[in-house]
């Protein structure tokens, strides 16, 4: 059955500016994906990984050419034929849709994986000055939020989490250096932070310098972000890391997602499932998949102006979908 596909790229503000080592973002361009065999249609969006060269236009481009060039397109052809990143995301997550209103079931009972149940989510604090820094975490505390992720950038980390203990005391910490601690010594760091209860510190060092963290024993586990794509890396990755992080972006889709978490199990590593920004319909296969995780950080539609009328509930740091997932 040939199936056709619309593409369309949409622009959604941030709320303020969403600030990293590799710089700041007002807005985020998703690509919005409709594939339909004609009694069927599946719907999915992918934000572009802007750091591995993708954007919007090309993302578009490729899926309506892929589509055009493969018109009885299943998962298995677009896993196979296309490259990982955004747009594969897109196409796959589209097909999983189809398949969904097919069948008339919900994604978690199509894909085997368990019912959803809310989660716990980070809510993610943008690189800044300690004092803002602060402001923000007892901001993010006084609304609910249990969780909290802390950008940092390899100078005045210390300062910057302690900012966030002084301003949400009780709150749970993760902090993602970006790439950012090759030429820091990582175990003093990692001890350092440990005293502020952080407890996972995601990719210390840049994808492909991963040897950097051989034989640094971290009181704080370790987590594979921009490292580790899809589940081939995750073997290679295992003696450096206490735990990956998925997202379905950089995985190509939740197909290949859900075989990095299974060989993540096999490693005996952690796994963290993690977004892009984007809206709810964005990460409505990363929150099947999160029933999996260890750590949850879905805060990608929290972080815009506003989101889909359709998209998750936020609330007291809890994730849930806006619909019974039966």
């Amino acid at each position: 059955m040939t199936i056709h596909a619309s593409v369309s790229i949409e622009r959604w503000p941030v709320a303020g500016s969403f600030i990293i080592s590799r710089g700041a973002k007002t807005h985020v361009d998703v690509v919005l994906c409709e594939l339909s065999d004609g009694p069927f249609t599946g719907r999915a969006e992918a934000t572009p990984i802007y750091y591995e060269n993708e954007n919007a236009e090309k993302c578009a481009e490729e899926i309506s050419r892929f589509v055009t060039d493969h018109p009885g397109l299943d998962r298995a052809s677009v896993l196979q034929n296309m490259p990982r990143g955004a747009a594969r995301n897109a196409l796959d997550c589209a097909l999983w849709d189809m398949e969904c209103r097919k069948r008339q079931q919900a994604l978690w009972q199509v894909a085997g994986l368990p019912k959803p149940a809310p989660l716990t989510t980070a809510f993610t604090i943008s690189l800044g000055p300690p004092e803002t820094i602060e402001s923000e975490a007892r901001k993010a505390a006084a609304s609910g939020h249990r969780l909290l992720k802390l950008k940092l950038s390899g100078e005045r980390d210390h300062a910057r989490v302690a900012a966030v203990n002084r301003g949400a005391p009780a709150a749970r910490l993760i902090v993602d250096a970006n790439e950012s601690w090759n030429d820091l010594d990582i175990a003093a760091e990692a001890e350092r932070l440990a005293h502020y209860a952080v407890e996972l510190i995601e990719q210390p060092v840049s994808a492909g310098r991963d040897h950097l963290l051989s034989g640094i024993r971290s009181p704080v586990p370790l987590c594979a972000d921009e490292s580790c794509h899809t589940s081939a890396d995750v073997e290679r990755l295992a003696p450096y890391y206490d735990a990956v992080n998925i997202k379905l972006d950089k995985a190509g889709g939740l197909t290949e997602a859900m075989a990095i978490a299974r060989a993540a199990q096999a490693s005996d590593l952690k796994v963290m499932v993690g977004c892009m920004l984007s809206t709810s319909l964005g990460i409505r296969p990363a929150f099947a998949l999160a029933q999996l995780a260890h750590w949850v950080d879905l805060d990608g539609p929290l972080l815009l102006a506003k989101d889909r009328p359709d998209g998750f509930r936020f609330a007291n740091g809890m994730i849930s979908p806006a619909v019974s997932p039966d």
